[in-house]
């Protein structure tokens, strides 16, 4: 018996030798089995069972490493007798075996929540759109159409009062309504620009920012469309980030640059001002980077005083 668990002992060792990396359960549960003249051999791991042959009775034996149980050694028939020291050397392949096992169980377990939680956030982002959408229609549909037909009822009203000063009071309360339209549809177009919708995120950023003579547009590398959310989040945040260089580095070139990375969508937005220092309680910019994060993507704030200020980011495909 000492000799066949001798041998059986340096044949794992030898695979082993042969497999430096994480050994094969049921090619070891083969080596052992083989090398023991057993009808079958299993070694159960973690609560598995990986088996070579078969039998009709099985002997069990603890496997230990470190003091602590790692695995059940098992071999048929019975009659193969006690193989303690073969569970000795098997002790270490074991636990490697187990510990390899456990890492690649949690490593599922952390990419399927990953994977869950972008689920989360791209439908919350999209939950978010249609929202926006959906507020857009029904202003444009409802209180822009009920403003309008309260302009023509008072024209109508200004008109049967003729010259008297009640006309110059109606001519100043339409004077208000137009002012209430005109924001009413500022408002509408602020939630999502129809360029935006229909023809991307280059021509919503042209439309908006040509004519700011002190912005300069690079956007050749922009030749893509992105989802509707993708393309939102970033059309905001680069206008908030112009916004930020002409309110902080009046005066200053600004450059707004977007482009089709092998990331995805990637943007920024430069300016030649006087910077300021990122450790400051404002260089997180917190607005921008909580937007960037709805859909995925992360920004970063580059300046120092006297360099001027980067803000880049990047929306992942």
């Amino acid at each position: 018996m000492r000799i066949r668990e001798r041998r059986a002992a340096e044949a794992v060792t030898s695979y082993l030798a042969r497999n430096e990396r994480t050994p094969d359960p049921r090619a070891l549960a083969e080596v052992v089995g083989d090398a023991v003249g057993a009808s079958g051999c299993a070694l159960v791991i973690g609560g598995q069972r990986f088996q070579w042959g078969g039998g009709e009775s099985w002997a069990e034996q603890e496997i230990r490493h470190g003091g602590a149980v790692c695995g059940v050694l098992a071999v048929a028939p019975e009659s193969v007798g006690s193989l303690a020291r073969l569970t000795a050397v098997l002790g270490a392949p074991v636990a490697v075996i187990r510990l390899a096992r456990e890492t690649d169980q949690l490593r599922r377990a952390g990419d399927a929540a990953a994977r869950a939680l972008v689920d989360d956030r791209w439908r919350a982002a999209a939950e978010m759109e249609s929202e926006r959408r959906g507020l857009e229609r029904d202003l444009h549909d409802g209180a822009q159409h009920q403003l309008v037909a309260l302009r023509m009822s008072l024209a109508l009203a200004g008109h049967a009062l003729g010259a008297g000063g009640g006309r110059e009071h109606v001519v100043k309360l339409l004077a208000q309504l137009d002012e209430a339209e005109r924001v009413l549809v500022d408002t509408a177009a602020g939630i999502l620009p129809e360029v935006l919708a229909t023809e991307g995120l280059a021509a919503a950023l042209r439309s908006e920012l040509d004519r700011h003579s002190a912005v300069v547009l690079d956007l050749g590398g922009l030749r893509r469309r992105y989802p509707t959310p993708v393309e939102s989040a970033v059309y905001y945040i680069l206008l908030e980030a112009v916004n930020n260089a002409r309110k902080h580095a009046a005066g200053a070139r600004v450059t707004v640059t977007a482009w089709d990375s092998y990331e995805g969508l990637a943007f920024a937005v430069s300016d030649d001002g006087p910077g300021f220092s990122v450790a400051a309680p404002h260089a997180g910019l917190p607005n921008l980077t909580a937007r960037a994060a709805s859909v995925g993507g992360v920004v970063e704030v580059r300046s120092a005083p006297g360099a001027g200020t980067t803000v880049s980011g990047v929306v992942p495909i």
